[in-house]
């Protein structure tokens, strides 16, 4: 900014005016509210950026520091200057404070109320950081004039420091002005009489004489060492907040000089004007007499650094080897998740989200607890893996991208997972809990995000990352850092307090972190932007190679050592059922999986290939029996539609079905030696018969064999929920650049001077034709620019400067200075012309 009283700015508009276009592009990037849309030009910025919402936003994104500085700029005189302000933060020096005036022997020589000086390195530390606060707030556009007269705008101010009602966050109460407004001239002049000073005749010098004696230190210091006891007991209560305090009537005028009565410490107090009727049953103290005794500073403790936090050391190695380990559960339970739902997941609730039985259901069938099941249902959810597929029955399934996702190397699955929980506003800690309205919160439901959530995480990890390799700190420590980059308060700081332990949980289930530090490949997923392939890279060799062989056992059993390759895996799962898990997963044989895997199209020639292939150990011969066995009854018994019928070539064993009693339900009926009619549907027939122990296929219109694979049920194509924010993003450098082009232009027109004609009522300059044809042509000629009023072809009006260029055809080719490029303006269009003051270019 310049120097000189002509650049000295007189309002937010005026000093934006003044800064440079790097100072603009900080502004739109601390506030990215203030671009939706665009402004016109910088008096609009500037009234956007005073709103109340803007404001609010911007407050709660400020450091705790800062914070304070924006606090004792609301209780500042206004302007307020550098000297005055640091005085707000670390305190008038020892020298200047009454509030250790010591009393006359006679009364005993106590101490009279007052703040405790600051520790020398905090005070420095304080004035150290007070540059950089001051620059923040300037940056973001809440504090502007020059170094002397420093304003912040009315909004903040007001928020700040809201009302003579009540306390600002300082702890500090109303100014002596504006404690008495409304108390009768007569009252003012006997508290002015009481408190020592010479008679005044209006009520604003009354207000004047008793501001200037509490904001003196010596005065107010004489005048307390005259208080009788317990004063100090009463200043001391009200001096760092709030500083309101009930009393039997506040109201009732006080005097000095009572007679024989005896004076209690309110009443010295109020008949002096150190406290002041708030109400009937209220008193205050005023803030220039706080201010005072605090030794002039707004905070009892200035807090210029986030708090230390002593970090705990564990090996590196110990570190990545543990998060590795965690990140190859994490995949697995994700896989096995897809495989537990690939036929099919539960049904969605009418109002959104999974019932608790189904959540127990998918939790049993994962071994996990409740809230571990969902978290992982969760993750898949925000990585686009599993969705509602949107049909009338409507259920959960996974997507398309599921398959992809499987296909991709561990180390690839893994950073696909970890980014979508960096990024996602779906909060599983909720699941359980109830709303307002007392509804419980269904995992999957459409209540769970929280925009507060992505941003914990980040911080939290952000702490861990500014550690040594290997350090970790206490939950406390954590959280009071967090708090101090970012103060909340109520019901926001304590769901910050959930949500940064579910985050520590997460992260280390997911293999973020290992044993509470953070990961070497999770590091990577932290910068800006997040390096995938890096990560992807440094976790690669710390996941366990995956095997292309089991040991099968002769107890109908197969071991797999390790993780598995993905089609030994998949074909495996159809094959046999998973008995066990862990560092080694044992599946297990059973009549049941194998006529799964006959269903799937996989003959027993192929099956018996198969385990020759891929097991380390002699196929045993009880399994082979076993998938003999199964294959040759396989496919007997022939279900198809007629309602249904069954269909065998050996008719004893139809003749024996009809004998049975656990048909008798199936109202089956003999049409030839071969067919049975039956009155149930196939489905319910194949059901039925498979649980009597038999082996039915289910065949088509021609005759064949249906083949049911279980991995039939996936969703139509879905995008992954967007992260619920309470903000537009920040805006890249090429969108700032050309924001701010657009707004100098926009301002430049708006604030060009203007020779006569005089505009219209509706702003835009109205001229004949022939003038405005005549003026644009000598514009062109000249070099000069103009102001026009132009009407698009929407009808929408707008105010331009343009620098003509070729005027033919009907149509001017002219470099518009609002928009910052040449364009074609058609004649016809133009309302009016008028030249220019001063040339803006």
């Amino acid at each position: 900014m310049t120097t000189g009283d002509a650049a000295v700015p007189r309002t937010l508009a005026e000093d934006l005016r003044a800064r440079d276009d790097d100072a603009l592009a900080l502004l739109l990037r601390a506030r990215p509210d203030l671009l939706s849309p665009v402004p016109n030009d910088l008096t609009q910025l500037a009234t956007r950026a005073a709103t109340r919402s803007s404001v609010v936003r911007t407050l709660d994104r400020l450091d705790a520091f800062t914070h304070q500085v924006a606090e004792a700029l609301a209780v500042a005189p206004d302007p307020c200057d550098e000297d005055t302000l640091r005085i707000l933060m670390t305190g008038a020096g020892a020298g200047a404070r009454p509030a250790r005036a010591r009393r006359t022997s006679e009364q005993g020589g106590a101490l009279l109320p007052g703040g405790e000086p600051l520790a020398p390195e905090l005070a420095a530390a304080a004035a150290e950081a007070l540059p950089r606060a001051v620059r923040t707030l300037r940056e973001c556009g809440v504090l502007w004039g020059g170094e002397d007269r420093l304003r912040l705008v009315r909004t903040a101010k007001d928020l700040l420091a809201p009302s003579p009602s009540a306390a600002s966050a300082t702890g500090l109460g109303p100014s002596v002005g504006e404690a008495t407004a409304g108390m009768s001239p007569s009252r003012l002049q006997e508290i002015v009489a009481d408190a020592g000073l010479p008679g005044t005749h209006d009520p604003t010098s009354a207000i004047t004489a008793l501001t200037g004696l509490f904001g003196d230190a010596g005065r107010l210091g004489a005048l307390l060492a005259q208080a009788p006891d317990g004063v100090p007991e009463v200043l001391e209560r009200l001096l760092w907040g709030p500083p309101y305090g009930e009393v039997r009537d506040a109201t009732a005028p006080v005097r000095a000089d009572a007679g024989d009565r005896p004076v209690t410490p309110v009443q010295w107090l109020l008949a002096r004007g150190l406290l002041l009727p708030a109400g009937q049953h209220t008193v205050v103290l005023p803030r220039e007499a706080a201010l005072t005794l605090r030794g002039g500073r707004a905070h009892r403790v200035p807090e210029p650094a986030p708090p230390a936090v002593d970090p705990v050391t564990r090996p590196e190695r110990t570190v990545d080897m543990t998060a590795g380990g965690q990140a190859f559960t994490a995949i697995r339970t994700v896989v096995e998740l897809l495989t537990e739902w690939q036929t099919g997941g539960p049904p969605v609730l009418r109002s959104g989200g999974l019932s608790v039985r189904d959540l127990k259901r998918t939790a049993a069938a994962l071994d996990l607890t409740e809230p571990q099941a969902a978290f992982w249902l969760e993750l898949a959810y925000a990585a686009g893996l599993i969705a509602s597929d949107g049909e009338a029955d409507e259920r959960y399934a996974p997507t398309p991208a599921a398959d992809e996702w499987r296909q991709l190397p561990p180390e690839r699955q893994w950073t696909v997972l970890a980014t979508a929980w960096l990024a996602a506003t779906r909060t599983p800690g909720l699941v359980g809990s109830r709303d307002a309205k007392g509804r419980a919160l269904s995992a999957l439901g459409p209540e769970l995000d929280r925009s507060l959530t992505p941003r914990v995480r980040r911080a939290a990890l952000r702490v861990l990352a500014d550690l040594p390799a290997g350090g970790t700190v206490v939950k406390d420590a954590l959280l009071a850092r967090l708090r101090w980059q970012r103060p909340l308060r109520g019901s926001a700081d304590a769901l910050r307090t959930d949500l940064l332990g579910w985050t520590l949980e997460e992260a280390e289930t997911l293999g973020v972190t290992g044993r509470g530090a953070l990961a070497g490949h999770a590091r990577a997923l932290l910068e800006s932007p997040p390096d995938a392939g890096r990560a992807a890279a440094l976790l690669a060799p710390l996941l366990p190679e995956p095997l292309d062989h089991v040991l099968l056992q002769a107890d109908l059993t197969a071991v797999a050592p390790g993780p598995l390759i993905a089609a030994l895996a998949e074909t495996l799962n159809v094959l046999a059922d998973v008995e066990s898990k862990g560092g080694a997963t044992v599946y297990r044989f059973t009549p049941a999986s194998v006529r799964r895997a006959l269903d799937a199209g996989r003959s027993a020639a192929e099956l018996q290939t198969f385990l020759a292939a891929h097991s380390r150990t002699p196929v045993p011969q009880p399994l082979s029996y076993l998938v003999d066995d199964v294959a040759r009854r396989h496919g007997a018994l022939r279900v198809g539609a007629a309602s249904a019928y069954l269909r065998c070539d050996d008719d004893a064993v139809l003749t024996e079905l009809l004998a049975d009693r656990r048909a008798s339900g199936l109202g089956l009926r003999r049409l030839a030696p071969t067919v049975l009619a039956a009155q149930s549907d196939p489905a319910t027939l194949l059901e039925r018969l498979r649980a009597m122990g038999l082996a039915p296929a289910a065949e088509s219109a021609d005759g064949d064999v249906l083949i049911t694979r279980a991995d039939a049920r996936r969703t139509p194509p879905r995008t992954p929920p967007l992260p619920v924010t309470d903000g537009p993003p920040v805006p890249d450098d090429k969108l700032l650049g050309a924001a701010v082009k657009a707004i100098r232009a926009g301002d430049r027109a708006a604030t060009a001077v203007r020779r006569a004609p005089a505009p219209a009522a509706d702003g835009l300059p109205r001229t004949p034709a022939a003038d405005t044809l005549a003026t644009v042509q000598a514009a062109a000629l000249a070099g000069e620019s103009l102001w026009i009023g132009y009407v698009n072809a929407e009808g929408s009006a707008s105010q331009r400067v343009i620098a003509p260029v070729r005027v033919e055809g009907g149509y001017v080719t002219a470099y518009d200075h609002t928009t910052d490029e040449v364009r074609t303006f058609a004649l016809h269009r133009i309302t009016g012309v008028s030249e220019l003051a001063d040339d803006p270019a």
